[in-house]
């Protein structure tokens, strides 16, 4: 089973997995041409994967056989399992727990390859529709305080199949990054009785110096900190603490939105590797009035070598404001979506 050990002196949790360790990785295995015998994600492999937990599919179609669009299974390989106990203990002065939680992957699409980036806007937001219901279901366990989705794409990336996916890990407690986000913001709505989020929407619309686009109800645009070159920002423009509080539309609207986002990231990095997060308030948590769900997009596009880890400094070679003209000069309409090629 996996344990959760926890750093004493800065109070970070760590997950042990040995199983993670035994993944395969069969990206870039199969090419563009839809010819993934070996995928274990395409339509015909189902047998390869755990049992789909839910699925979109054809009315006449059978669970865990072909004729699906979008399928959600329990990672063959987890980080947290989902049976047992957490049964937290003293390990002499150190802290342990049994590495309970859910690991889940949506894949996206059943045609290999196919990416977000070429997805309709209602294949998009079939996929933010799935990550809102696994979400409310997961909530329910009394177990978890925390749920993390994000997705890898490209093997710099951490992506290990190339099959386009994404993925749901539910946590017994709450990550230190979103506890030290959530306590900044509760610091700065103690002291100006504001939103942080929503005061860095409007001075972002207002200077529009690094605002990708206004969206209406959403707004893209690159931190004035950016740690990455073109790491990008998704936030709603109405205070929402939870991905959950969106309305139907608002799933909509954020599909078109994200994939516009992506588009632009694609043609203006030649198809990068990246990483997204989802950034929600924790399960049950009081911080209703401070904190602002958002999305976090990350072109891997540098390394984080001594200096960062050492420091936790980040060295940004390319200003944010830059990176915001470049972005908005890019025409989407032009799109057209370049191979991928040892990414």
């Amino acid at each position: 089973m996996p344990e959760l050990r926890k750093d004493p002196i800065i109070g970070r949790w760590v997950i042990i997995s040995a199983e993670r360790g035994r993944r395969p990785s069969s990206f870039g295995s199969a090419g563009r041409s839809g010819e993934a015998a070996m995928c274990p994600f395409c339509p015909g492999n189902e047998r390869e994967t755990p049992p789909e937990i839910m699925a979109y599919r054809e009315p006449d179609s059978e669970p865990n056989g072909p004729g699906w669009r979008l399928r959600v299974i329990s990672n063959k390989y987890p980080a947290l399992v989902i049976e047992g106990d957490i049964e937290r203990e003293p390990v002499g002065m150190y802290d342990r727990m049994h590495g309970i939680g859910a690991h889940e992957v949506i894949i996206e699409t059943s045609r290999h390859a196919h990416d977000m980036v070429e997805m309709t806007v209602d294949e998009v937001r079939d996929v933010l529709w799935t990550y809102r219901e696994r979400m409310i279901d997961l909530e329910r366990d009394s177990r978890f305080k925390y749920i993390m989705i994000f997705k890898n794409y490209g093997e710099a990336a951490g992506a290990s199949l190339e099959h386009s996916h994404s993925q749901l890990i539910a946590t017994p407690i709450v990550p230190k990054r979103i506890t030290e986000k959530i306590s900044g913001a509760e610091r700065y709505y103690r002291f100006k009785e504001r939103c942080v989020f929503c005061d860095i929407i409007r001075h972002e619309i207002t200077a529009d110096e690094r605002v990708i686009r206004d969206y209406d109800a959403f707004v893209a645009f690159e931190p004035f900190a950016s740690r990455f070159p073109f790491e990008t920002c998704v936030i709603p423009k109405s205070h929402q603490s939870s991905f959950l509080e969106m309305s139907e539309d608002e799933y909509l609207t954020l599909a078109g939105c994200l994939r516009d986002v992506l588009q632009r990231i694609h043609m203006s990095l030649n198809n990068p590797p990246y990483n997204f997060i989802l950034c929600t308030r924790p399960i049950s948590d009081e911080c209703h009035e401070h904190f602002h769900w958002h999305l976090e997009i990350i072109p891997k596009l540098t390394k984080v070598a001594g200096f960062e880890w050492g420091s936790g400094f980040y060295i940004n070679p390319t200003r944010p404001e830059e990176a915001a003209a470049y972005m908005r000069s890019i025409d989407t309409a032009e799109f057209r979506p370049v191979q991928r090629t040892g990414i």
